[in-house]
This record gives C-alpha cells, structure tokens and sequence, in this order.
C-alpha cells in the first residue's frame, strides 16, 4: 500500500466509512510482513489524523455466563439514544480445530441491525491469556479513529486474566449474583481490574441485593489508579434497569482521567505493554533483557511517537543486531 493509499484509507476511516474500517481490521489481522508493513503506515496515518481525547475505549470482564454480552448489547442501545458512535471489539474462544472464533456473531445479532452507528468484530482469543486476542489493540486504535466509544468484551476473566484492565481506559468487572466466585477473583488479584463494578442480573432479587452487599463489604472503593472512588452499581440487562446509571459511570470515569491528564499516558503505557508482550512470546525473557529489561523498555516504548507495529519492528531490528 502506497502512502497515498493509507491517506486515503485513513481518512475513510475518520469519515466512519464502514467498508474502509473492515478493510483496515483485515489487514491488521493479516500477518504476513507485506500486510503488517502497510498496517503500520496507516496506524502512523491515523494517529497524525485523529487525535480525539473525547473518545472512550472501554474493556467489560468477568466470569463466563454472567451475563457480559447481553448488558453490551442494553449499554449500546444507551450510548447509540445518546448519539454515540460505537465500536465492538467481542473476543470470543476459539476453535480448537480452526482457531476462529466460536461464538462470532452474537453481537452482531443483537445489536447491529441496520444501525451503521455501530460496527462490531468479532474476534478468536487464539489461545492467549488474558482474555482478549493479541489484535486487540491495534484494531482498537482504528475504531477509535471512527467511532466515539469502542467496547472491548472479554472471553472470561479468571484470576490471571486481566489484559483488559492494561488495556482500556475504563474497565467494568461484572459479577453473578449468588457466586462466591465473582469476590474471590477480586480479592485474589483481579482487585486492581475494575474502575467500576457491576452486579448483573438484578432481577433475581435478594440473590443479587446480597452479592451487591457483599461486594461492598469485601472490597474498599478506592481504586489503586489513584483517588477514584470505584462505584459498585447493580444492573439487570433483561429488564434494562441501572444501564442508563451505568453508561453515566463510564462517562464519569472518562472525565476523571481527561481532567488528571492521565488519558494519554494511558494509552502510551497499554501500547507499551502490548508491544512487550509480542516481543517476549517471540524472544523470551532474553530477549527482553537485551533491550534493557522490562521497565527501561516499558518506558522507553511509552515515551516513543511510533505507531505499535514501528516499535515492534525497531526492537527486533535491536534484538537482531546484536544476536
């Protein structure tokens, strides 16, 4: 792709241009060196085009079956009646024959319709840890550029998979009502996870009403970021109750970073974390401590300007220099 190609495609993209979003998601999930060379030139493209501190990437997490897919789909319909554009990120498991994702359109189903306001991806976790896919990030950056507010919905959150939290602004932990398990994730290390705690389900009464209070009672609200006060608010996506208290949440979440100036440094340290971690599964812990080590790379990533693809490729050249 010419670079006049990717100016284009990238302002196609800034327009909400559905088929040139679908063809920029392709190509990032497209491996081969040709593809992932053009997929940086038009990060590069995007990033010097679309510089909007008002749009939200938000990541929801918790245990499977709790419901996560259908309170995406009840916030959707909030944020749409608000006039939101919205991008979805849905990570679902993947086929142990095909590797592609098992349950792709549920979304897409639910929420799409004829609404070109939303555009949803489903994505295959391939295996990873954490809950999301390895493209979630790059693909994030391009919704961003199109869409108001991009969702990242996770395969499942277990005690190690907190990816999503390292990287969305805003992370939402929903709990099932009546499951021990939802409070142990969160005192066995996914505490750090969430800027905001849902109980879905509230339908089912008492059960709820108690996970809610017990939630209270176990955990402090005050998240390790910093002085915000993490809400702990009760949902029921069937009945389409505490959505709109929700959205207003997320909202307030957005706000608390833009005006601490946090927002960008956000950003630049998820982007950091997700070129490490392609680093690491292709050179080890060795590697890693070729450039430096862990830290002194997280920080020298984040203070770089270059799309995530570039730093990719700036630190294999490193790695490959000195081999």
């Amino acid at each position: 792709m010419a670079q006049a190609d990717s100016a284009g495609l990238a302002r196609s993209i800034c327009d909400a241009e559905r088929a040139a979003i679908a063809r920029a998601l392709n190509l990032l999930d497209d491996h081969r060196p040709a593809a992932q060379e053009q997929a940086a030139q038009l990060l590069q493209e995007l990033a010097a085009r679309c510089r909007e501190p008002h749009r939200r990437l938000v990541g929801m997490t918790g245990p499977p079956g709790v419901g996560k897919s259908s309170l995406s789909a009840a916030l959707i319909r909030v944020w749409r009646e608000r006039g939101l554009r919205v991008g979805v990120l849905a990570v679902d498991p993947s086929s142990p024959v095909s590797g592609g994702a098992l349950l792709g359109d549920r979304l897409r189903m639910k929420t799409a319709g004829d609404d070109d306001g939303v555009f949803v991806r489903s994505l295959s976790s391939r295996g990873e840890f954490g809950g999301l896919s390895a493209q979630v990030w790059p693909m994030s950056l391009v919704l961003l550029a199109a869409c108001d507010l991009v969702l990242v919905e996770t395969v499942g959150v277990g005690q190690r998979e907190i990816d999503v939290a390292a990287t969305c602004d805003t992370t939402c932990f929903v709990a099932q009502p009546g499951s021990g398990d939802s409070i142990q994730f969160l005192k066995a290390g996914v505490l750090e996870v969430p800027h905001i705690l849902v109980v879905n389900k509230q339908d089912l009464g008492s059960l709820a009403s108690r996970t809610l209070t017990e939630l209270r009672g176990a955990l402090g609200n005050l998240h390790p970021d910093g002085d915000w006060q993490v809400p702990i608010l009760s949902t029921s996506a069937t009945e389409h109750t505490g959505i709109e208290a929700l959205a207003d949440a997320i909202e307030a979440h957005h706000r608390w970073l833009v005006e601490r100036g946090e927002l960008a440094a956000r950003r630049r340290g998820a982007q950091a974390r997700w070129v490490l971690r392609r680093l690491e599964q292709e050179y080890g812990r060795a590697g890693i401590a070729r450039l430096g080590g862990e830290q002194a790379l997280l920080a020298r990533l984040a203070a770089s300007e270059q799309n995530p693809f570039s730093q990719y490729e700036t630190c294999r050249g490193q790695l490959q220099a000195t081999a």
